[in-house]
């Protein structure tokens, strides 16, 4: 049998026997408001599970600029030594504005440049980073774009470490919100450098020299945010002529860590659409959204119902075999995670409208050999097309297939009683 008719088979085989259950309670797929926004991509995202609670062409692929900053410092800060030595290249140096104005030749110890790339956003600095950590710019974009996808981001595209516009063949330097959104979770939320991040995109000004003493600078955090609402944590504005004004930002408060990512928000004299579009999606998911628990949708009862093994060793030839069942939490399930973070959570964000359906798929029979710890089934815990959580239905104990040995074993016991 080739190997299409084998999966077609299989296909066939999964769809007779796996039965779908949903709990009494709605699904409902609640109506997104439509917010009076400025930005031609829009999303808020709850870092925490990575689930998107608003969004406005959320997918689609635009221009970045300095929002790329982030994902270098990230894969700076977990790929290098902060205390190592910078030389300045030649390419380095030639950025264009904005820029620190190093020059070719000169030492920085690598921490103070990650302060002039977050707080100034510094296309100079940037280059001489990715060239140190990397080894070149196409070297330093590749650990980018391979941490782009560990993050799960699934149309995002770079090509320099500063977010100034580029092209490479047919790609070009770009992102979507919900990309952005998730780049920006990962690194508050589950970054092994996560502390490191914060403190350096949060610090209001920072000075330094260059190795030799000779040079001082200045760097002051241009992140209006910080000071704009209660809670705020940490953001990366941008722009280019392609990008228009772009903003990232993260917010922290009544235990929701909630994540505004902002494309194409406005060109000159738009500077302040971004700072608006922020203000208006943080204080919608913070109105709107609070935490309720998974436990207050019961599982359909079919779930723990022991399962029909055929041609299994039991007590007798006439007995029939049940495999009992039990759950257990499953591994990367839930298509609102991201990389690293389980989507298992027991408290999730909802609105008031939103509602938690659990489904359930179970195989309705077995044939022998089963083995302890075979999966034959999941609880899926929903809110539209969002899976929050999902539990693996596996087997406890193994059973044996009948075979001649305990045929012949059952027929002399009838024969001697």
């Amino acid at each position: 049998m080739d190997i299409k008719k084998r999966l077609l088979l299989t296909a066939l085989v999964l769809t007779l026997t796996l039965g779908c259950v949903s709990s009494p309670s709605q699904n409902a797929y609640a109506q997104t408001p439509d917010l009076k926004l400025y930005a031609k991509a829009a999303v808020l995202m709850d870092a925490d599970t990575g689930r998107v609670l608003y969004e406005r062409d959320g997918s689609e692929q635009l221009a970045m600029a300095s929002t790329t900053k982030i994902m270098t410092l990230i894969v700076t800060l977990e790929n290098a030594n902060l205390e190592d030595t910078v030389e300045v290249s030649s390419y380095a140096a030639s950025m264009p504005d904005v820029q620190l104005n190093i020059r070719e030749g000169e030492q920085y110890r690598l921490k103070d440049l990650t302060y002039s790339l977050m707080l100034e956003s510094h296309n100079d600095s940037a280059v001489a980073i990715a060239e140190h950590v990397g080894g070149s710019v196409e070297k330093f974009a590749a650990m980018m774009n391979k941490k782009a996808r560990e993050i799960g981001c699934r149309d995002t595209y770079f090509i320099t470490p500063n977010g100034l516009d580029a092209t490479d063949g047919d790609k070009f330097h770009c992102t979507t919100a919900h990309d952005l959104a998730l780049i920006m979770s990962y690194c508050i939320t589950k970054s092994p450098q996560k502390e490191q991040f914060l403190e350096i995109t949060r610090t209001p000004s920072y000075s330094f020299t260059d190795i030799s003493g000779k040079r001082n600078f200045s760097c002051t955090n241009h992140n209006a945010f910080l000071n704009m609402m209660q809670g705020a944590l940490s953001g990366k504005t941008g722009f280019t002529n392609r990008a228009g004004y772009c903003y990232v930002g993260a917010l922290q408060r009544d235990g929701k860590t909630l994540v505004v990512a902002l494309l194409a928000c406005g060109w000159p004299s738009h500077k302040t659409y971004k700072w608006s579009d922020t203000r208006t999606l943080m204080e919608y998911g913070l109105a709107n959204y609070d935490f309720r628990s998974l436990d207050e949708v019961a599982m359909p009862k079919q779930t723990l119902e022991p399962i029909p093994i055929h041609g299994a060793k039991g007590n007798g030839i006439n007995e029939i075999v049940l495999a009992n069942v039990k759950l257990l939490e499953a591994e990367n399930a839930g298509n609102i995670k991201n990389e690293g973070n389980s989507s298992n959570t027991d408290k999730i964000l909802l609105r008031d409208d939103e509602k938690i359906t659990v489904i359930l798929h179970k195989v309705k029979e077995l044939s022998a050999p089963v083995k302890a710890g075979d999966k034959v089934g999941h609880v899926s815990y929903r809110v539209g097309n969002d899976e929050l959580k999902r539990l693996d239905l596996v087997i406890t104990e193994s059973r044996e297939k009948i075979d001649f040995n305990w045929c012949f074993r059952q027929a002399f016991m009838r024969w001697t009683l």
